[in-house]
């Protein structure tokens, strides 16, 4: 579904993303870990079109990921994606929110995509926060209210960029629930993420960046129990002592 060949990405003269290959599966789950600045994020902002990149290709089905390109508006339908922030809209309420891209993207009927929106929010067990604004929420529903969004729009693929960071922690194991379910149902997904247990229990794969490349890649029990590369071994060593053991 997702094949990146010898993906180069600079900003000014610092590289961040040097000759990363990597192929996603329909229905896999990839775990993309290693420590801050190591380029993960920005390899989700290419795949989706919100970078640009210098060298290399992306391939989402047969189409390119071009930025500039009008295929980019159907590649963005077809991949979406959860940020760290949630991004709602503040005047509008967690039903409107889910609304907005298929009644202003894709045209979608107002009835229509309400009645969607409802069953989306339902599955993420907010049906009774429908009405609410995202300043009546907390964190965790914001986010949950986000990935309805993103399923709205009927994606193919979610790419989800961090998205228990920036919640409290009795907040991010409702947010790795929904996450789970969607994996268990075949979603395609590509995850940054620092939860080294979700990765472990959902991941098909898991790439470990460190420099700007995929230092490892492999099975999760693999590339999470018994990793070969020192550079891994380091991150999960400091990880678990961070976490007290739990990582």
């Amino acid at each position: 579904m997702i094949r990146i060949q010898s993906l180069h990405k600079s900003y000014g003269s610092t590289r961040v993303l040097e000759g990363i290959d990597l192929s996603v599966e329909s229905g896999q789950v990839v775990c993309l870990i290693g420590p801050s600045g190591s380029g993960k994020s920005t390899l989700l902002r290419c795949i989706n079109g919100l970078e640009t990149y210098e060298g290399g290709d992306i391939l989402v089905g047969q189409e390119r990921v071009d930025r500039h390109a009008h295929s980019i508006h159907e590649i963005r339908t077809q991949v979406a994606m959860v940020f760290q922030r949630f991004n709602l809209f503040p005047h509008r309420t967690a039903l409107q929110n889910v609304m907005e891209g298929p009644v202003y993207v894709k045209k979608e009927r107002p009835e229509a995509a309400r009645e969607h929106a409802r069953a989306l929010l339902e599955k993420v067990g907010l049906s009774h926060r429908m009405d609410a604004y995202p300043d009546e929420l907390s964190g965790g529903q914001q986010q949950r209210v986000a990935i309805a969004r993103a399923l709205a729009m009927r994606p193919k693929a979610i790419l989800f960029d961090e998205p228990t960071s920036a919640l409290d922690p009795e907040l991010v194991g409702e947010v790795l629930a929904v996450m789970r379910k969607l994996a268990d149902e075949g979603m395609t997904m590509v995850v940054v993420t620092h939860e080294m247990g979700f990765a472990r229990e959902v991941a098909d794969k898991v790439c470990f960046l460190y420099g700007g490349r995929i230092v490892e890649e492999g099975a999760a029990k693999d590339v999470l129990g018994a990793p070969s590369q020192p550079r891994t071994q380091e991150f999960l060593r400091r990880l678990l002592n961070t976490d007290g053991g739990q990582a």
